[in-house]
C-alpha cells in the first residue's frame, strides 16, 4: 500500500501559492481546481501526497461553487444526476488503484484523451455524437472513466467536459455538475482513506485546513473576473485551459520518470 509522506511546513507554504492559483482559475471558469493544483503539487512530492493535500481545499471550493450556482441551477442539474453513481463506482475503484499501484502512466493517457478531444475537427475520425443518441451508455462510460481518473490522479474534468459539451448542457448548469461530481467523489475518497486506517491520515488532513482560506479567497476573486466573459468567450477560453492542462499532464508524466 502507498505510504503517507510527512506533511512539512515547507511543503504547506509551497502548496499555498499553487492552491491560490488553482482557486483563481476555478473561480474564473467555475472548474479546474484539482486539475491545476494536483499536477503542480506533484512536481514537488508524490502523487498520493498531492491528492491528499487537495482534498479539503477542493471540497471547500466545490461546495462554495455549488452554493453560488443557486437553487435554479440545482434544479437544472437533476436530469443529469444519473452520472453520479457511475462516477462514484469509478472513484472507489480508482482510489484503491491509487493506494495499491503506480498511477503515473495514467497521466499520459489522460493527456492523450484531452488532446484527442481538442483535435477531433482536424482528425475527422473521432466523433462523440452517439452520446446524445445513447445517454445511458454514455453516462456509464464517461462517468466511470471520470471517476477512475479522479480516484487515481485527482482529475475528472476533461472526461466530463467531453460528455457535457456533447450533451449541449448550458454553461452554468455544467459548472454546477462538474463541482457536484467532484465533491461527491472527494467525500467518498476521504471516507475510503479513513477506513483504510492509514497511519497519520487524520493529522495530515487537519494540517491542510490551513490551505482552504487561500483557495476560497482566490475563488471569490476569480468569480468577479468571470463576470467579464460572455458565453462564447467562456467556451473559447475553456479550450485554452484544456490545452494548458494537457501540457501540464504530459510534463508531469515525463518528470515522474526522471
Amino acid at each position: 500500500m502507498t505510504e503517507l509522506a510527512p506533511l512539512t511546513w515547507e511543503l504547506i507554504w509551497l502548496a499555498a501559492p499553487i492552491i491560490f492559483l488553482a482557486g483563481l482559475i476555478h473561480g474564473t471558469f467555475g472548474i479546474g481546481f484539482p486539475m491545476i493544483a494536483t499536477p503542480l503539487l506533484a512536481l514537488f512530492t508524490d502523487v498520493f501526497t498531492a491528492v491528499l493535500i487537495c482534498v479539503i481545499p477542493t471540497m471547500s471550493v466545490n461546495l462554495t461553487t455549488i452554493w453560488h450556482g443557486g437553487r435554479e441551477q440545482l434544479r437544472n442539474v437533476r436530469p443529469y444526476l444519473m452520472i453520479i453513481p457511475f462516477a462514484l463506482i469509478g472513484t472507489i475503484t480508482g482510489t484503491f488503484l491509487l493506494l495499491w499501484f503506480d498511477p503515473r502512466p495514467f497521466l499520459l493517457l489522460l493527456a492523450a484523451a484531452v488532446l484527442l478531444y481538442l483535435n477531433q475537427e482536424r482528425l475527422k475520425r473521432v466523433e462523440f455524437s452517439w452520446v446524445r443518441r445513447h445517454p445511458l451508455p454514455a453516462y456509464m462510460l464517461f462517468g466511470t472513466a471520470a471517476g477512475l481518473m479522479a480516484g487515481m490522479v485527482n482529475v475528472m474534468l476533461p472526461v466530463l467536459i467531453i460528455l457535457f459539451m456533447e450533451l449541449r448542457i448550458a454553461t452554468a448548469t455544467m459548472v454546477v455538475l462538474f463541482n457536484l461530481n467532484f465533491f461527491t467523489g472527494k467525500l467518498t475518497q476521504s471516507l475510503i482513506f479513513f477506513l483504510q486506517e492509514i497511519p497519520g491520515i487524520g493529522s495530515f488532513l487537519f494540517s491542510t485546513l490551513f490551505l482552504a482560506p487561500f483557495a476560497l479567497t482566490a475563488l471569490f476573486i476569480g468569480m468577479q473576473l468571470r463576470k467579464r466573459f460572455s458565453a462564447e468567450r467562456y467556451l473559447s477560453l475553456l479550450r485554452g485551459v484544456l490545452w494548458l492542462m494537457a501540457g501540464i499532464l504530459i510534463l508531469r508524466f515525463f518528470y515522474a520518470y526522471t
